[in-house]
Parts: C-alpha cells; structure tokens; sequence
C-alpha cells in the first residue's frame, strides 16, 4: 500500500513545490570599502546573506515560476558611510532583464541608481516586510525592507507589463502604496515629492497616474511588437520599437521632464543603436531625433545612427 501511495505523494510534493515557486533570481552584493574599518566588515556579509535570501525565497506574486521563468536581476548596494548608532546611508543599484522570444538575448528592464538609501542594521537582525504595516517599531529599521520590497514591485511591474498590456499595474500599484506607507524619519530620503525630481516617489507617481497612461503602451509595444519579434522579422521588430518611442515622444510632449521617460532610456542606448544601425536611411533619421531628443545623457551614443 506504502509503495502504491508514495508516487501518489511525490506528485503532490512537487506539484506544491511548484505553486510555491519563487519570482526572482536576483544576485545581490553590499560593498563596505567606504566604511571606517572600526565598523566590523562580517556585519555586511550576514546583511548580504540576509537579504538575497529575503529577495529570493519570499513569494511576492500569487503566480508559479519555473526554475527558467525566474525574473534576473541584480541589487548592489554600497554603504557609503556610517552615520552612528549602526545606522548606515548607501546608495543601490537596482537592474532587471527578460529573456527575448526566440533568441538567447536578454533585455534590459530596469537599470537605476537609486542614492537616498539610509538604514539601521545590528548583524543577524531579522530581515522582514509586511505590505500591511509598512513603518515598524523602528523606521530607520523598516527602511531597508521597504526600499527592496518597492523595487522588487518594481521588476514585478516593469516583467508583466511587458508581456501583457497593463499587466504590470497591480505591482505599480504595490510600489505606490508602499510610498505612501513609508518610513518616516528626518534621515529618511527619497519617498516624498520634495526629496527631489528623480526619486521613489515621482517613479511610482508618474506609473500610477492617468497622464502617464500612454507609457504603458510604450512598455508593451517596445518588447512584444518590438524585441520578442526581432528575431524573425527585423523590419516588423525595428517598426514596434519605432512605435514604442514614438508613444515615449508623445508623452514627453505632453509631459516635459517627466521622470518615467528617462527612466525607461538608462541602460538601453548601446541596445538601441544596435537595432536600428541597419534600418533604412529614413527609420534611421526618425530613430535618431527622437533618441537624441528623449534620452539626452546617452545623445553622443545615438551619433553613431548615421
């Protein structure tokens, strides 16, 4: 009976562990060499372990992943000085890909450096978030939690809704909450609209309001019409992502400066200029004025499109 009941059970075993199946493969780095060496340098070992067990073996999403569906990305965080009383102020580098249809490339998704990161961590300190009660006992504690658990809502937002049409809103939403709800404190940064132009707060604003409504459109139409159809036809592919940045212009037209625009160009000039360096003359011409025109830092990089 035994024998009859176990292939019965190893079925159940792997089909839980499959619901249960992790969202992230995310590689994740702290970097202390800024740090006066009488802080001891193991307190960042255990945050690192700490904290890729917590971006990878939380479930954050009601979807199951297989093991080749796992989103990659990569967190550095780099102290950057100790402020007292183990509080730290870092800056993190948040990158995020998905695989293109049919090919062995991956495009990037997210690549930004956020530098308004300042947290409180004792070694061996529990590493946890609660969606519900964003600000704990200790805000400066919360911080940390909160600040990887906006990002990785980010990622989640940023994957779906590039295979779906506003697929990626119930995570944006998540991220808006969270910014709502975050820690406050007068050494916390980054969460208000007063903290700058280029910060949590208007990423997470320009995602969640109606003005914006076309950048959804822009992320859609860039990897489904664009990039996953590449491989097959070039011309079609050349003409989605076209599409996509002709979407990003209107936008930019209509809302000058906005942060969401620039933050979807960081990281993909080098990809861009590949793809159109052997369009026509003419989508060339039209790519390049557009470029130069949204994604001003990398402008020498579009001069290549001649």
């Amino acid at each position: 009976m035994l024998k009859k009941l176990l292939p019965i059970l190893l079925f159940f075993i792997c089909l839980s562990a499959s619901t249960d199946a992790q969202e992230l493969q995310a590689r994740l780095t702290v970097l202390s060499n800024r740090v006066s060496n009488k802080v001891d340098k193991k307190i960042f070992q255990t945050l690192q372990t700490s904290l890729t067990n917590f971006l990878n073996n939380r479930k954050w999403t009601r979807d199951a992943f297989q093991p080749n569906e796992k989103i990659q990305c990569n967190f550095l965080l780099n102290i950057d000085q100790e402020l007292g009383n183990n509080v730290y102020k870092a800056s993190l580098t948040v990158q995020a890909a998905r695989p293109i249809y049919n090919g062995t490339y991956d495009s990037p998704l997210i690549n930004f450096i956020d530098n308004d990161v300042t947290f409180r961590y004792q070694e061996f300190q529990s590493i946890e978030f609660n969606e519900n009660r964003v600000q704990g006992s200790d805000p400066i504690a919360s911080n940390l939690t909160a600040v990887f658990a906006y990002y990785v809502n980010m990622i989640l937002g940023f994957d779906y809704g590039s295979f779906s049409l506003r697929g990626g809103d119930e995570y944006f939403k998540k991220a808006w909450s969270i910014v709502n709800s975050a820690p406050e404190s007068r050494d916390i940064t980054g969460w208000k609209s007063f903290d700058g132009l280029r910060n949590r707060y208007w990423l997470a604003e320009n995602l969640s309001n109606n003005r914006f409504a076309i950048f959804h459109d822009a992320l859609y139409a860039y990897y489904r019409s664009g990039m996953d159809v590449f491989y097959e036809n070039e011309d079609e592919g050349r003409s989605g992502i076209l599409n996509s940045i002709n979407f990003l212009n209107t936008l930019n037209t209509d809302n000058p400066n906005s942060m969401i625009v620039q933050f979807f160009f960081q990281g993909k000039s080098n990809e861009l200029v590949k793809i159109f360096s052997h369009a026509s003359t003419d989508i060339k011409t039209r790519a390049k004025n557009i470029l130069t025109k949204l994604d001003l830092s990398n402008a020498t990089v579009y001069k290549d499109l001649r």
